[in-house]
């Protein structure tokens, strides 16, 4: 019987031992806390990311799973990010390491001694924090609920970029779009500049978006080459009020899918931004503000 129970256990300890070595997927593991939404901290890992060098981009598998790697002289360290939401302001963060060159020797090390692998691992994602908790302040967003946005007719430019060079792109097109409708006096008093987005890729973060100017619609209109016309047809939709740089107006994007999943709301991943502030002239960012609606999804009643 005692012989029995000792071939047991040392099967159970040879498994053990190959699924350590050989299976498990992760020389080491971190895990930590981050007081904030998905989809602030999924961005903040690509910007941190492409800081570093020699630069690699980031594999996304949804917004909740990174692979990152990165190089070291002959190492080659692979970071794979899981973003576990527990309510709508903490996350859990899980980063599983892995030295793809030497995974079996800093297995075996690293219970016995504090490797490179685990102090370079330590270092890196204190940085990370140190810059997600840093960007976390630089913005507010909040959930209003169900809203509309009213018709209006536009002049607009068709504009394709990466979601973090939308509010440049803004900036310069701002002058040529709002001189072009001043000049030929089809400024509206109560239109404000707005943004449609016509494409959102996710895991490309590119987009596609109508750069929108309301103006009165007169029957005839003067042409230009890259201005266009059209009748913004309004929309019924989710808002959330967003407060800071315009550049990272999309963590409110993120913020309205998480609200309507929550919810079991069916919406469009098509947001519309509407800006207050003029960047080059405002001052406290905290203080700059964007109605943000993400469309909801028709129901055929």
């Amino acid at each position: 019987m005692k012989r029995k129970i000792s071939l047991v256990l040392v099967l159970v300890l040879l498994i053990s031992l190959v699924w350590y070595l050989f299976i498990k997927p992760s020389d080491y593991l971190v895990s930590f806390n981050a007081r904030t939404f998905p989809g602030a901290i999924n961005q903040t890992i690509k910007h941190w990311n492409k800081s570093l060098r020699p630069y690699t981009p980031i594999q996304q598998d949804g917004i909740l799973n990174l692979k990152q790697q990165l190089t070291y002289n002959d190492t080659l360290v692979e970071y794979n990010w899981e973003i576990i939401p527990i309510n709508d302001s903490l996350s859990k963060i899980r980063v599983g390491i892995k030295d793809l060159d030497h995974s079996i020797r800093n297995k075996i090390l690293v219970p016995f001694s504090n490797t490179v692998l685990e102090r370079r691992s330590k270092e890196n994602l204190i940085n990370f924090n140190t810059l997600l908790q840093s960007h976390t302040k630089k913005f507010k967003v909040r959930v209003v609920g169900p809203d509309e946005i009213e018709p209006t007719y536009c002049a607009y430019l068709n504009v394709r970029c990466l979601q973090d060079e939308k509010a440049f792109k803004m900036m310069a097109d701002f002058p040529f779009l709002s001189g072009f409708v001043d000049d030929n006096g089809l400024t509206k008093e109560e239109g404000v500049p707005f943004v449609e987005i016509v494409n959102w890729d996710m895991e490309k973060d590119s987009i596609e978006y109508n750069f929108c100017y309301p103006i009165i619609k007169k029957d005839s209109l003067p042409f230009n080459k890259e201005i266009k016309y059209k009748e913004f047809k309004g929309i019924k939709a989710l808002k959330a009020i967003y407060n800071g740089n315009y550049i990272t107006s999309d963590r409110a994007w993120y913020k309205l899918l998480d609200h309507a999943k929550n919810n079991d709301i069916e919406v469009i991943s098509t947001p519309v931004e509407i800006f207050y502030n003029n960047p080059s002239t405002s001052g406290n960012e905290l203080d700059w503000k964007a109605e943000i609606f993400m469309p909801l999804k028709e129901t055929n009643e």
